[in-house]
């Protein structure tokens, strides 16, 4: 089992920041100087992969331009003699070897990785979500490839939320949980459970390495919570699942609390002295 492709889903409204996802999708809303989606491409690029598809929807096309080369943009840099930024728009298109595909309606995130079956064929692929970002020492979809290629199975990126935030969320139902960042077997999923019905805390973050039984398993599955087709309900059906439980930040940029939080937060680790000196001066103007 040889995981080299990634699918990375980017077709939702992103509502919870409107107005300003009304033009701009929520993929490339900025977490310090680049787009939120950048840095999702940039965990698969670390993890190995350099075959990416992204499925976007209508509205989406600035993340196509985003990737794609600029060609005004760099002559004005190299007139300008502005290597330094010239170097960083040039890595950008070269990250890696991006397709696209587009939902063409917003029926779940189940139907949206049915958009990459083509793609993807026999193939396992790992899965990131296009507005979740994930700061961690190895990338999480490295350590859930290492997984998955141990057991050949699909494995899921898990993490301890609180109680209260559980009913947003599809959880684990787990025997026994590994420590250091070992997989553990998981016995089953619920998509968004009441608090009272929840087998557990350990919610899924967003990172997924799966095997092409997904497609499938996604056929044999019926319209569930929201009336949308659940990953999480066809990811049930899937034998010997395996989790990993997060060892790092994890920040959905879906809503503005957690994207203020990202911005600060990284803004302070990034090896970055003139951004960390701001935000720095800023904290202490405001809470001294």
């Amino acid at each position: 089992m040889d995981v080299t492709k990634a699918v990375i889903p980017a077709a939702g409204f992103g509502t919870r920041f409107l107005p300003v996802t009304k033009a701009q999708p929520k993929e490339m809303m900025p977490v310090l100087d680049k787009p939120t989606i950048q840095y999702v491409v940039e965990e698969a690029v670390e993890a190995g992969i350099d075959d990416i598809l992204i499925i976007t929807g209508r509205g989406k096309q600035a993340i196509e331009r985003h990737f794609d080369k600029s060609y005004e943009l760099e002559e004005a840099l190299k007139a300008d003699a502005k290597h330094d930024r010239l170097d960083r728009v040039q890595e950008i298109a070269d990250l890696a070897d991006i397709h696209y595909v587009r939902q063409k309606e917003r029926d779940g995130l189940g139907d949206a990785v049915q958009y990459a079956e083509k793609h993807v064929g026999d193939d396992p692929f790992a899965l990131l979500l296009g507005d979740t970002i994930i700061e961690s020492d190895t990338p999480c979809t490295a350590n859930l490839i290492d997984a998955a290629e141990t057991y050949e199975t699909s494995v899921l990126s898990l993490e301890r939320v609180p109680w209260a935030d559980v009913p947003s969320y599809g959880v684990a139902d787990v025997e026994d949980v590994a420590s250091s960042g070992a997989s553990f077997p998981v016995t089953d999923f619920v998509e968004k459970p009441p608090r009272e019905e929840a087998p557990s805390n350990l919610a899924i973050t967003g990172r997924y390495v799966l095997t092409s039984e997904i497609f499938d398993a996604l056929d044999r599955t019926e319209i569930g919570v929201g009336g949308e087709l659940q990953l999480t309900d066809a990811i049930r059906k899937l034998d010997g699942v395996r989790g990993v439980e997060l060892d790092g930040d994890r920040y959905d940029i879906g809503n503005i609390p957690s994207w203020l939080q990202a911005n600060i937060e990284m803004a302070l680790t990034h090896d970055d002295g003139e951004m960390n000196d701001a935000v720095e001066n800023i904290l202490e103007a405001q809470f001294s």
